[in-house]
């Protein structure tokens, strides 16, 4: 049985919402034309036959871990993990703002 260890679950509860920001993000990075920038996600995602079954396995996947590393008490762990998706999300917005600068250029709009 899981016990709530008060030490690791903000962890967990920062890292679902932080995988959450991912998916959404990267399903906008997707939709304005951009490419998956992880080679083994992007993979998966050509290989399913919708790449959204693909990202929303990735993040099954992704979560399914994050919560056995809270059960087995890696919260030091987790709270690094964060941090790399916290930049991952920075990056995939920038991807967003500069793709729709690019987009808006070849159009000849303007922001």
């Amino acid at each position: 049985m899981l016990s709530i260890n008060s030490n690791s679950c903000p962890s967990l509860i920062q890292y679902c919402y932080l995988q959450t920001l991912d998916i959404l993000t990267t399903m906008a990075v997707l939709r304005n034309g951009l490419e998956e920038g992880n080679p083994i996600v992007r993979a998966l995602l050509q290989s399913t036959s919708s790449p959204w079954h693909g990202l929303l396995l990735v993040k099954v996947i992704a979560l399914a871990l994050g919560v056995y590393c809270w059960h087995i008490r890696k919260g030091r762990l987790l709270q690094r993990v964060n941090v790399c998706y916290a930049f991952l999300i920075a990056w995939n917005i920038v991807a967003l703002i500069v793709g729709s600068r690019i987009a808006l250029d070849a159009v000849g709009g303007r922001v």
